[in-house]
């Protein structure tokens, strides 16, 4: 419901009133709100109310500064550890990802899917399970499902590209070339969630072209 915009900014969230428009006791609501509040998509205030938080385009910026970061770093020790195997099962996962940004209406719930297995793919090959722990709060799907529909068709298969330029630097084992793509590559994201929040001219998302 947050993610969909079906709760947008500043909703208060009742946990008697969600716990029965769910159709469960109010025991799993008050654990899913403080899931959320640790993902910061809701926010409690000293009254113990709950909101759905409203995320400024610098709480964005740096969540984006620290992805690229991180997710720098993990390229780079992905290239120099990753195994054939993997390089492979990357590889079709990328395909998957082509098929959908390739056709006349990119499927984006698709494209999310795929971006999700390809870059925990990239996690498990830097084999660092503090890395991944670091990264699941920034990477997990609010800011990236929030910035693929912000992409116009271009954007989605220039990420795709990407995603096959990572491969190339990972077949020859080169973290420097990895991590430059890398940080590029959240950067761009970026600045394409940036635009569409400024309502720049010319920054369609993705949602509106497919209807």
């Amino acid at each position: 419901m947050v993610l969909s915009g079906e709760l947008p900014a500043g909703t208060q969230i009742r946990e008697e009133a969600m716990a029965e428009r769910c159709g469960v006791s109010r025991t799993p609501v008050r654990e899913a709100l403080r899931r959320l509040e640790a993902e910061l998509l809701v926010t409690r205030t000293e009254t113990n109310r709950s909101f759905v938080a409203d995320w400024s385009l610098s709480d964005v910026a740096d969540a984006f500064e620290l992805r690229a970061m991180l997710e720098g770093h993990a390229a780079r020790l992905a290239a120099e550890r990753i195994e054939l195997s993997l390089i492979a099962a990357m590889r079709a996962e990328n395909a998957r990802l082509g098929e959908a940004v390739h056709s006349d209406y990119p499927d984006v719930d698709l494209f999310l899917e795929t971006n999700r297995a390809f870059h925990a793919m990239i996690l498990e090959a830097a084999g660092s399970r503090r890395l991944a722990a670091l990264l699941g709060t920034l990477v997990e799907q609010p800011v990236v499902w929030r910035t693929a529909h912000q992409y116009r068709f271009e954007d989605l298969r220039r990420s795709y590209s990407e995603h096959e330029e990572l491969l190339a630097a990972f077949d020859r084992g080169d973290g420097s070339w990895a991590r430059a793509v890398m940080v590029a590559h959240v950067r761009r994201a970026y600045h394409a969630y940036a635009d569409a929040h400024r309502k720049l001219p010319g920054a369609r998302i993705a949602k509106a072209m497919t209807g």
